[in-house]
């Protein structure tokens, strides 16, 4: 998987989350604690097929709220990609 396939596979599955989470783009952000406009970027690149680069903070922040640590937020996204 190159560089641009996991940028895709990380946004991807954040999308997923929030798809299946029922909350609005708002309720999922402040629930993770990061920045609606990231997950609004995180929606556009998804629905146009664009590239976008998450930043790690914003990681950090999403593998906290869900009690993770980054690499297993890693292997949880290898796992959706390769369901996917």
């Amino acid at each position: 998987m190159n560089d641009l396939d996991y940028n895709k596979a990380i946004y991807g599955y954040i999308y997923s989350l929030w798809e299946t989470s029922g909350l609005s783009i708002r309720g999922f952000a402040a629930i993770h604690t990061f920045e609606e406009r990231s997950m609004r970027d995180i929606i556009k690149a998804v629905k146009e097929d664009k590239d976008y680069q998450i930043s790690l903070p914003t990681l950090y922040k999403i593998c906290e709220s869900l009690n993770i640590s980054l690499s297993q937020f890693f292997i949880e996204v290898e796992k959706w990609q390769n369901s996917n």
